[in-house]
């Protein structure tokens, strides 16, 4: 859903502020309001963020993950902008220290994210599975997850060779990261959102 039929330009999305306090991704210049999702939502969010936040104090890596708080502009290859937000990222300190004075997006000129995880909504089904798929290979971040607590699955993208690769996974099956090797987490545990 989107809600204006005037498209804004990346640098008008950057300032924008209809005054409601609804954040908005940017979807091919297109305003499209982000919904607060049900509390296994953000409690799954929560939860991997601070898995993740866990293990890099643990191997002492220079990342740093956070939840909701990082945009990631994506080339659509239209003349419009798109600017994503996705329920956890994970980057390097130095990259989220320079966001200090400015806008929390990771621009095209910038690294990508070295891990990004979307937790599906009724409302989001299609962009998570489709659009961000596409967007997130395009812009080469190397580790995707799919966490889909309607269809009781996890799915981890790889990067490789410019496309994903997938792994369905559900029930007891361990997930395994590419970015987090040696992390601890079945599917069941992140649907749980228990520890």
């Amino acid at each position: 859903m989107t809600i204006t039929t005037q498209k804004l330009s990346f640098e008008e999305y950057l300032v924008y502020d209809d005054g409601t306090g609804t954040r908005y991704e940017l979807v091919d210049g297109e305003l499209s309001p982000m919904s607060l999702g049900t509390g296994q939502h953000g409690a799954i969010a929560e939860f991997l963020n601070d898995q993740f936040k866990n293990e890099i104090k643990r191997t002492g890596s220079p990342w740093t993950s956070k939840d909701m708080r990082i945009g990631v502009r994506s080339p659509r290859g239209g003349r419009w902008d798109t600017a994503r937000i996705p329920d956890v990222t994970v980057l390097a300190i130095a990259q989220w220290e320079a966001m200090a004075n400015r806008e929390a997006i990771i621009d095209l000129h910038e690294p990508p994210p070295l891990l990004v995880v979307e937790v599906v909504s009724e409302s989001t089904k299609s962009a998570d599975y489709r659009a961000k798929y596409v967007e997130y290979s395009v812009l080469e971040i190397p580790e995707y997850w799919i966490v889909d607590p309607l269809e009781g699955t996890v799915t981890i993208c790889q990067l490789n060779e410019g496309r994903y690769d997938e792994t369905v996974l559900t029930g007891e099956a361990m997930i395994q990261s590419p970015t987090f090797p040696e992390l601890q987490l079945t599917v069941a545990q992140v649907l749980a959102a228990k520890g």
